[in-house]
């Protein structure tokens, strides 16, 4: 019994690493709002992505509608590379979106458009751009 419980536990974990080294690559063809945007993969398959580590106000909320454009200005129509870490609970795959060699996640942070969502992530950097905004402030 115990062999099967180590079993289930490592293929769970087996299961996580496998999501969370997915890439995607595709185009943006979609802005959801300020930190959700679809990708149309070579496949031609949309998925929806939520933007890792980050949180933006929501459309309805003061500055939803700028963080909306600042994050369609960064990738929309663009071709972009999504290193996906898993999903969240609504089925989007959470991750870190490129466009050539720019972190559009970072940038919005730089931009002052997004700030670092603590409670679901642990990239430093994320932290050291925002407390460098909040310095210059």
């Amino acid at each position: 019994m115990k062999a099967l419980k180590c079993s289930i536990v490592l293929f769970f974990l087996l299961v996580n690493v496998l999501v969370q080294a997915e890439t995607l690559e595709g185009k943006i063809v979609k802005i959801a709002d300020g930190d959700t945007l679809t990708l149309l993969t070579s496949t031609k398959d949309q998925v929806k992505i939520r933007l890792a580590g980050i949180d933006t106000p929501e459309r309805k909320q003061p500055f939803g509608n700028r963080a909306k454009q600042a994050l369609a200005k960064l990738a929309f129509q663009k071709q972009a590379l999504i290193e996906a870490e898993t999903k969240d609970r609504y089925g989007r795959t959470v991750g870190v979106v490129f466009v050539d060699d720019l972190n559009v996640n970072h940038e919005l942070v730089k931009q002052g458009m997004a700030w670092v969502y603590r409670k679901y992530t642990n990239d430093k950097a994320l932290y050291e751009l925002e407390s460098r905004l909040r310095k210059r402030s």
